[in-house]
This record gives structure tokens, C-alpha cells and sequence, in this order.
């Protein structure tokens, strides 16, 4: 089984203050990073490391003298096999409860089952990306033809036939996707995997739902075929359709007013109330994201998409609602 590891750089260690225990002896001292560092490490943004420590508990941190949080080694790398699974496609709220040898089986299923090792043709895009796979001598990815940049990539990748399409940007933007789309075409690959260091969330949902793995840009190379096995296996979740619109309002504001003032009335809870308030402002949220104004088409598209949620969330609501009122005799509309 091929373990993932946490690489450090010197400016990285140089960064970083240890963390140790007082009582220890020098021998025994157990170097940690606070939660910023460990966060820089394992690749995550620390508001995304906070959030998952809140929801699902991830590691049993000691603290600071101060109250902050200290993360070891097998922490850290811990959460760096969270990250990596969570950037192909698995779900967080899964992956919280698996052990490390169990994400590692996740990472590298052919290596759990006794599969032969992969070697795949690639088309690559991007000069660093070119030489790190050149100079590695590993036997996994074969480069059927490459191009350093990705306005060169149509001319120098015509012709090129390859299993896999691999770019790697520094900087991912909303112009990129257009280009990349248009060198898979002319690839015609089995699968994309798409890498960054900097890029708007909106963007990586935009290649996401063209079936591309976009992920950060991994720190060792065998992370970088686990990451390419990964996409040509296709261990990513599908992307499910978004309805065209929303669908349609089941309970107006006097149809809410008429049930929260029965539901004062007739229940000891607040209940109908409280769900009451919250389908006001969902509908409110709705209408208001399809009305704002944009400042360009992806902007449009964004608040577009921020409605249909909002009317998504209104509708499973709403039938929470109608069962609430069934339930307890509430006046439902039409009544």
C-alpha cells in the first residue's frame, strides 16, 4: 500500500515554531504546528479546517499554552488524505469516520486489491508539471506529447492521442476552461485532471461538472498518480442536473400567517412558527438572487444558481411543512 506523506520544504520548517511538551524529555518531544501551518500543509484553507473540526470532530488536538490547537505529524497527515479524497469527488462527511489505513485504501484501490501497477499515456500542459514528470523516471505515466503553456497546447498537442489530459495552472481562471475544453477535444482522452494552486471556487465547479478532477497541486509525484488513477478510474461523484427552474411556491406569506397563528392556538411548541419564518426567508432569498443585478454573465449565472438553491431548500421545506400541519390540523392553503 503506498502511504501519503506530508512534504515540508525548509521555509516551511523555518516557519514553523514547535510546539513541545514540557514534561517531556528532549527524546520524547512530539513536534506540532498550529492550526494555520497544519492547515498549509494538509492543503486546506484554515475556515475549511475549523468547519471540519467543528462538524465531525477530525483530530484529538492538545492545546497551547495560549488555547491554541496543536497538530501532529500523523494529524496533519490525516487531513491531507481527507483533502485529497474530498478534492476527487468523496464526500466529507463519509470520509470523517474512516481510519488512515482505510483512506490510504480509498487513494490507491488498485494496490489494496493486488492490481498491477497503472501506466497510462499523458498529454501534459504546463513546463513545471513536464519536467517533474521527465525528470521522476517513474513508469506509471508515459507523456505522449506536451505543451508548456495552455495557448500553445491546440498546436502542440495536435495529433497527440493519449489516455489522459493533464494541465497544471498556477493560476486557474475563468478563461482557462474554455481552452481546456477545447485540447480535450482534439486529445480526445479518457479522462482530465485538471491541477492549480490559485482558483476561484466557481471555476473548479465549472470543471467539475464538465467531468474533469481538478485538484490543488500535490506536493510528491505519487500523490500526482494516485490523483491520475483516480480520474481514469472514475472515483468522482457524479454531477447531478440542476432543474431548469425552481419549482412553484406552495405556501404564500398569508398561508404562513394563517398557520402560525393556528399553530399558537392549537400546539404548546413553536414549531410552525419557526418554520414558518424560515420559508419567508428562503422565498425572500429566492426571488431577491433572480432579481440582483450582475455585473457579467458568470456573475448572472452565479446568482442564478444561488435562486434555484434557495427554491430547492424552499420546496423540501414546504412538504415539511405540509406534513407538520396534517399532522397537528394547521390550515394548509386552500382549505
Amino acid at each position: 500500500m503506498v502511504h501519503y506523506r506530508v512534504a515540508m520544504n525548509k521555509q516551511t520548517i523555518n516557519e514553523v515554531a514547535p510546539q513541545a511538551d514540557e514534561a517531556a524529555t528532549p527524546q520524547k518531544r512530539v513536534v506540532t504546528y498550529r492550526s494555520g501551518v497544519a492547515a498549509r500543509l494538509a492543503g486546506l484553507s484554515v475556515e475549511t479546517l475549523r468547519v471540519w473540526e467543528r462538524r465531525y470532530s477530525l483530530s484529538d488536538t492538545t492545546r497551547s499554552a495560549h488555547g491554541q490547537r496543536l497538530y501532529t505529524h500523523e494529524q496533519v497527515r490525516h487531513l491531507g488524505l481527507l483533502k485529497q479524497l474530498v478534492d476527487q469527488g468523496h464526500a466529507i462527511g463519509v470520509l470523517a469516520g474512516l481510519s488512515v489505513e482505510q483512506l490510504n485504501d480509498l487513494l490507491e484501490p488498485a494496490a489494496a486489491e493486488g492490481g498491477a501497477e497503472m501506466a497510462a499515456t499523458v498529454a501534459v500542459v504546463g513546463e513545471h508539471l513536464i519536467q517533474r514528470i521527465a525528470s521522476s523516471g517513474t513508469t506509471a505515466l508515459h507523456i505522449a506529447g506536451s505543451s508548456r503553456r495552455l495557448d500553445d497546447a491546440l498546436d502542440k498537442l495536435a495529433g497527440v492521442h493519449a489516455d489522459l489530459l493533464l494541465v497544471e495552472l498556477a493560476e486557474l481562471d475563468s478563461e482557462s476552461v474554455a481552452m481546456i475544453a477545447a485540447v480535450r477535444r482534439a486529445v480526445s482522452p479518457s479522462a482530465v485532471v485538471v491541477l492549480y494552486r490559485f482558483c476561484a471556487s466557481a471555476t473548479i465547479r465549472e470543471l467539475r461538472d464538465a467531468g474533469c478532477l481538478v485538484s490543488r497541486v500535490p506536493p510528491e509525484l505519487g500523490e500526482l498518480v494516485m490523483l491520475c488513477r483516480a480520474a481514469l478510474g472514475g472515483q468522482r461523484l457524479k454531477v447531478r442536473p440542476v432543474e431548469a427552474t425552481p419549482p412553484p411556491r406552495r405556501f404564500d406569506e398569508l398561508a404562513l400567517a394563517r398557520i402560525t397563528a393556528a399553530g399558537a392556538k392549537l400546539m404548546s411548541c413553536e414549531c410552525p412558527r419557526h418554520l414558518s419564518d424560515i420559508l419567508m426567508t428562503l422565498g425572500s432569498f429566492e426571488r431577491y438572487s433572480f432579481q440582483c443585478a450582475s455585473a457579467n454573465d458568470k456573475d448572472a449565472q452565479l446568482h442564478r444558481n444561488l435562486g434555484l438553491a434557495a427554491g430547492r431548500a424552499r420546496a423540501i421545506l414546504e412538504t415539511a411543512m405540509e406534513q407538520l400541519a396534517l399532522a397537528e390540523g394547521l390550515p394548509l392553503p386552500g382549505d
